[in-house]
């Protein structure tokens, strides 16, 4: 069983930055892909970055050029800075990582999620 454990969200005005992390904790051979969606209320939940184990990227359109996902493969960590924070930004965050196990099985993992709140 593998946790995601995620820490950062909060209350940030128009213009703000916010960090976002999660580590991964559990029975884990090797995490995949590793980032970040988020769902607004009364939305669906959508991608906001993800990174690869070496270190390709996808990014939501909305953010690109205001965030970045980063990873820390040693400790099964990733992190999302987001600056430039605009209010439709609002939303849950949920850590997301994508794992493979010792018998080389692949599960999906989300965390808890994390809310942001962005006021203008």
């Amino acid at each position: 069983q593998v946790r995601l454990m995620e820490s950062g969200g909060g209350l940030v005005q128009a213009g703000g930055s916010l960090r976002l992390s999660c580590a991964a904790s559990g029975t884990i051979f090797r995490i995949d892909r590793m980032g970040w969606y988020r769902q607004a209320p009364g939305k669906q939940r959508d991608l906001v970055a993800v990174m690869t184990s070496g270190g390709i990227t996808d990014y939501a359109g909305s953010v690109k050029g205001r965030f970045t996902v980063s990873r820390d493969n040693a400790k099964n960590a990733v992190y999302l800075q987001m600056s430039s924070l605009k209010p439709e930004d609002t939303a849950v965050y949920y850590c997301y990582a994508d794992v493979t196990n010792s018998a080389y099985v692949n599960y999906k993992y989300w965390g808890q999620g994390t809310q942001v709140t962005v006021s203008s």
